[in-house]
């Protein structure tokens, strides 16, 4: 019965469910969400997606926009900035993840807002400017905000009953949970009633997508693009009368048994609207690989002492880089001599190099330059990696050993960004701006944050881009 469970509650839910952490932690996640949208759209992988589809001909109506085209929508006849519903949330869906600075659960290491929100904006944007079923139709910011987490929750108890054998065996859990999630969100916009969300359920679990063979490279983003269309369609699919299985999830041949050697999606699903996933999401600081995070973090402590004390970094001055760190971290990130900026997002060895010769850990630092850089890869090669299972996920024991025979180590508890760290209202608002502006200026960039931040109280959530 989880498939009607999941469906059942989603149906019911209602915006006065919702408590305030979990409206506030909704709105961040938004937020943060299009930070990376807007600024992962400079990336190639996002704008091949755009211009394939455009070049061969697809597409309909320009209804929803594409966040990171730098132009202003509010200009009147201006629609550059949009394209179809689902060429929208595609592109959108690649260019949050590109960057990997999205957010992260990190009981299941899903990012789970990219899926779920790119979607519900462009369909959002599409009923806000639609000729069919009696013209335009207002989605209000609580709307969107109670389909928004209806679609996080569904992805992250589903993710949860699988974790962490469907994740060893190889999937992309982000994809393959968040288009469920999707269907999820855009059936609860769309009205849908039980039945036919279980039908949405269905659909979505079918078309699931994404192996981590791919991580490094533009189809790991690809993943997310298409899962976003992958959930929408679904939704659009079971109102439109496309009947998938009642029984999709829990069948004996269904998503839960095909895709895990284990789930417990009946205990995770008792649990909607109890504990509520979202208030344990977090907020990258770093760019990459969230295993890396507490490394980074402690290889910048050094970088800032080191510098503090007048010495200098450098393959000449530092003859040894210790870490020691959680085993997950090469099994995620063990990439030793990475090609390019994306492969470097997965790399510990690059990230502790960065993070002791820059000081600091933004886009700028894992593009394919900074990756083939000689002082970058001359600190790689002294970087050397012990694991151990005493050290937690969001922990890490960072020892540098200087030619002159000094060393400087740090123990990193609990790294920026953590659950136990998490970055403050100020730090995720100088993280988007400092994404946004590069995109689209300044003071646009001011304009995006306070119609992000201010979500909820919006009676047309589909205007939103027009404000920017």
């Amino acid at each position: 019965m989880a498939t009607y469970a999941l469906a059942s509650w989603a149906t019911n839910l209602t915006y006065a469910s919702l408590t305030a952490p979990v409206i506030d932690a909704a709105v961040k996640s938004i937020y943060n969400w299009a930070g990376c949208a807007i600024s992962g759209f400079a990336q190639d992988a996002p704008q091949i997606a755009l211009n394939t589809t455009v070049a061969a001909g697809f597409g309909g109506p320009a209804t929803s926009s594409i966040l990171g085209l730098n132009v202003s929508a509010s200009n009147e006849g201006n629609d550059v900035a949009f394209a179809d519903a689902q060429l929208a949330a595609f592109v959108n869906g690649i260019a949050s993840h590109v960057d990997d600075y999205d957010d992260t659960h990190l009981a299941t290491v899903i990012h789970p807002t990219g899926v779920v929100a790119s979607a519900l904006l462009a369909i959002a944007e599409a009923r806000s400017q639609s000729t069919r079923d009696g013209g335009p139709q207002a989605v209000s910011g609580a709307e969107f905000l109670t389909a928004f987490v209806a679609g996080i929750e569904a992805e992250l108890k589903l993710g949860l009953s699988v974790f962490p054998q469907h994740y060893d065996v190889g999937w992309h859990i982000t994809s393959t949970t968040g288009s469920i999630g999707a269907a999820v969100a855009v059936s609860k916009l769309l009205g849908l009633d039980t039945a036919h969300t279980q039908h949405a359920i269905g659909i979505a679990s079918t078309q699931v997508i994404g192996m981590q063979a791919f991580f490094g490279s533009m189809t790991k983003s690809f993943h997310i693009g298409r899962a976003t269309q992958s959930g929408l369609l679904a939704a659009l699919l079971a109102r439109n009368g496309c009947t998938s299985s009642l029984t999709a999830l829990e069948d004996q041949y269904g998503w839960l048994n095909v895709v895990s050697t284990r789930e417990n999606a009946s205990a995770e699903f008792a649990e909607l609207g109890v504990t509520w996933e979202i208030e344990a999401n977090t907020f990258k600081p770093f760019p990459c690989g969230i295993v890396m995070h507490p490394t980074i973090d402690g290889a910048i402590q050094v970088n800032n002492e080191t510098l503090a004390q007048g010495k200098t970094i450098s393959p000449d001055s530092v003859t040894a880089i210790d870490l020691r760190v959680n085993p997950e971290v090469l099994v995620l990130t063990g990439q030793t001599d990475p090609q390019t900026g994306l492969a470097g997002k997965f790399s510990i060895y690059h990230a502790a190099a960065v993070g002791l010769l820059y000081g600091q850990a933004t886009p700028a630092q894992f593009t394919d330059d900074v990756v083939l850089n000689s002082t970058v890869v001359a600190l790689r090669k002294l970087v050397n990696v012990t694991t151990d299972e005493t050290v937690a996920e969001d922990a890490a024991y960072v020892n540098v050993t200087f030619s002159d025979g000094t060393t400087t180590s740090k123990y990193v508890e609990h790294a920026i960004g953590s659950l136990a760290n998490p970055l403050t209202v100020e730090e995720l608002k100088t993280k988007f701006m400092d994404q946004v502006t590069k995109q689209i200026g300044s003071e646009r960039a001011e304009k995006a944050y306070a119609a992000f931040t201010n979500i909820g109280n919006m009676t047309d959530v589909g205007t939103l881009r027009t404000l920017f």
